[in-house]
């Protein structure tokens, strides 16, 4: 039974579902809707649409996979609920992080908002949002614990007993 255990984790589904919607929003948001960079802003403007195509293409399927597992593994029970925002949190704030320290600072792929005179104040507040909702995913995460070790309530076991 305990080797069934890790295949049954909401975990790793939920941070794919955290990442594809981190990127969805990011693309919606900050891209289509803000026009305030494309994922690669070192080109022309037709590089940057085309590479806005790949990256909404790549964070649609991690969010498309990642609730076709989590639909697959959720179980009724104790603290499924709990695990699996938890492993959202963590997926959408790792992503970000990563975004905003390795793809904005370090590879200079693109920045928050391209063309700002100043980029520091947009890349302050899109990490420090990153490390705030990872650092809950964590908190949630560790609150949560195993899915057998923590009990939790759900609606369907309510009426009963």
């Amino acid at each position: 039974m305990a080797t069934k255990e890790p295949s049954r984790s909401l975990l790793w589904p939920a941070v794919l579902v955290g990442i594809g919607m981190a990127g969805s929003l990011d693309e919606i948001v900050l891209h289509q809707l803000l026009r305030w960079h494309h994922f690669y802003d070192r080109g022309s403007q037709a590089a940057g649409l085309i590479a806005d195509g790949i990256f909404h293409l790549g964070s649609t399927a991690a969010l498309g996979i990642g609730l076709v597992l989590l639909v697959q593994r959720w179980r009724p029970g104790p603290g499924p609920l709990r695990q699996a925002v938890a492993g959202i949190l963590v997926g959408a704030g790792g992503f970000n992080l990563y975004d905003g320290i390795i793809q904005h600072k370090l590879l200079g792929l693109h920045q928050v908002r391209a063309g700002a005179p100043n980029n520091l104040p947009y890349d302050l507040v899109f990490i420090a949002i990153a490390a705030v909702v990872l650092l809950a995913g964590l908190l949630l995460l560790r609150v949560a614990g195993s899915p057998t070790a923590a009990p939790g309530r759900t609606v369907r076991n309510r009426g009963s007993g």
